[in-house]
């Protein structure tokens, strides 16, 4: 408990020790790593964000449609799919196939938005399905109700109704989601992260581990905690 009190004391204090796998403070690695996972957690965001809504609400409006047949086909498809084989077989089809993209993310040489593409890209598909399904399925049950159909019989026109009345409470149950995805993205992206050698949070925490740095996995597993808990 002693030792407990001295080391969380030292954290709060943002003194994690030193790492044994890159001999350096821990510090000194962790929140240029984060950073590094929060990039790529923006541009995530910023490309299945509006992808999904737009989607899940086309796929909502016409529930039973083709377009709904489609979509719901699409994103059950790429959310089965595990990131690990999205990866190898987008690396086949760019990399090796067409040569069109870099295919690691390393950053060596600064920031280049063209290694940027697959990662991104990667976790754009796994995780678009998620956030596409509970837009569906909430805009769907929000053309069911009264007030949508009433406002359609009294001759509003469509497009003042969906814009108006159906999209304020269908996109409640979706943000949620949005927001619950930042505990994923912060955790699950070790695989996308250590094989496209992209220096981020994910590799790290992976790389500790493999090494048995326990101040490097204690202190992004407080990290994490921390983030979880927002």
């Amino acid at each position: 408990m002693y030792r407990y009190g001295i080391w969380l004391g030292n954290f709060l204090s943002g003194e994690f020790g030193d790492s044994v796998r890159f001999r350096v403070p821990v510090a000194d690695i962790l929140w240029s790593r984060l950073w590094n996972t929060a990039i790529l957690g923006f541009w995530t965001f910023a490309i299945m964000i509006p992808l999904s809504l737009i989607l899940g609400l086309l796929a909502g409006m016409r529930e039973g449609s083709k377009l709904d047949l489609v979509i719901s086909v699409t994103f059950i498809i790429t959310t089965s799919v595990p990131e690990f084989a999205s990866t190898v077989l987008l690396s086949a089809i760019f990399v090796f196939g067409l040569q069109w993209l870099p295919g690691m993310s390393s950053m060596s040489s600064g920031f280049d938005f063209k290694q940027m593409i697959l990662p991104v890209l990667v976790l754009v598909i796994y995780d678009f399905g998620y956030v596409t399904r509970m837009t569906r399925a909430s805009m769907a049950e929000v053309m069911t109700t009264h007030y949508i159909r009433t406002a359609v019989l009294k001759g509003i026109p469509y497009r003042q109704v969906i814009m108006k009345h159906a999209l304020r409470n269908a996109l409640i149950a979706p943000f949620t989601v949005i927001m619950l995805q930042i505990n994923w993205l912060l955790s699950g992206v070790i695989v996308v992260e250590f094989f496209f050698a992209y220096k981020g949070f994910g590799a790290l925490l992976l790389k500790a581990s493999l090494n048995q740095d326990i101040f490097v996995i204690e202190a992004c597993a407080m990290v994490a905690v921390f983030v979880a808990n927002q």
